[in-house]
């Protein structure tokens, strides 16, 4: 009989860390993988945070989607003081793991990116039948189903045995592969659209905000390719050839740290993408932290609305 999908026991004297600080690599591993899980807390925790606490932002459908991200993110970033500072070993075979639970978040992201692509396009190429049929209820009903779709597909794997679950993980992955391509090819129509389909829309807020949210969810997409196709491409190989790169723990997995990576870079680009957003982080979090910052702020936006008026 199969042995069942299980993550291999904690010994009794529990986790080791990830490495044994014999030499100056072993160090600096450990350091990184600690300001990285909490840098990632740091940048998303205050996205959601914010999102949250502002209801301007809730309303709009794509901040729900920079909303689910983000939740997501910081997670990671949570996940990140486990995986990366201690011994452990997600995947097949598994050791001291999480049942793949924190590696799955990962996932969550995946969908929601693709969602938010199709969101983009209708709300820029079809208006009308935007306005009608997606409604805010519709784009938080997506944003839970990421979740559902993910729950489900890991309880799933873990209640296989290990030779299925193993099936089942390559079949994932290869499924993932359709979902990116989707993606490259949702990207390059974005661009079009972000090229020349807002230059026929007349000067106003509404075409400023498209622009916007275009130019994000572009960045967001093409820093999660670049970031994310390494490890899809070394786990295919690894499972389908026999081959690829194998790796001591998780934080020694640069695959993985470069996917983990994407949980900094997609709030950055939030962030650095929204006026809105970022005024109402100023507001929100680091106005409290930092006063001094919200006064700042502030004065810059004053000024900002008295130019805008005189032109």
């Amino acid at each position: 009989m199969l042995p069942s999908n299980t993550t291999d026991s904690m010994t009794g004297g529990g986790v080791p860390l990830s490495v044994n600080f014999d030499s100056p690599d072993d160090y600096f591993i450990f350091i990184f993988q600690l300001l990285f899980a909490t840098t990632v807390v740091l940048v998303a925790g205050p996205v959601v945070i914010t999102i949250l606490a502002t209801r301007s932002l809730r309303l709009q459908n794509r901040f729900l989607f920079m909303l689910n991200t983000s939740i997501c993110d910081t997670l990671v970033g949570f996940s990140v003081f486990y995986l990366g500072l201690f011994d452990v070993q997600e995947g097949y075979p598994s050791r001291n793991g999480t049942y793949n639970i924190l590696p799955s978040l990962l996932g969550v992201n995946i969908l929601t990116f693709l969602f938010a692509q199709f969101d983009r396009y209708f709300a820029v190429c079809h208006p009308y039948i935007y306005g009608r049929f997606i409604t805010r209820q519709f784009v938080i009903g997506v944003n839970v189903y990421c979740w559902v779709y993910n729950i489900a597909h890991l309880i799933v794997r873990n209640l296989l045995p290990v030779s299925k679950a193993i099936q089942m993980y390559v079949f994932s992955i290869v499924i993932f592969q359709m979902i990116v391509f989707t993606k490259v090819v949702m990207t390059v129509k974005l661009y079009v659209v972000a090229r020349f389909q807002l230059e026929r829309d007349p000067p106003g807020p509404e075409k400023e905000n498209k622009k916007e949210s275009l130019r994000i969810i572009i960045f967001v997409v093409i820093s999660f390719l670049v970031l994310w196709c390494p490890s899809f491409v070394n786990i295919i190989i690894r499972f389908v050839l026999g081959g690829g790169l194998t790796f001591r723990n998780e934080a020694t997995n640069v695959f993985a740290i470069m996917a983990r990576f994407n949980a900094v870079c997609t709030p950055s680009v939030y962030i650095w993408g929204s006026p809105a957003l970022r005024e109402a982080l100023v507001r929100t979090v680091w106005g409290r932290v930092c006063p001094r910052c919200k006064t700042r702020v502030g004065s810059c936006h004053v000024k900002g609305d008295t130019n805008t008026a005189w032109k």
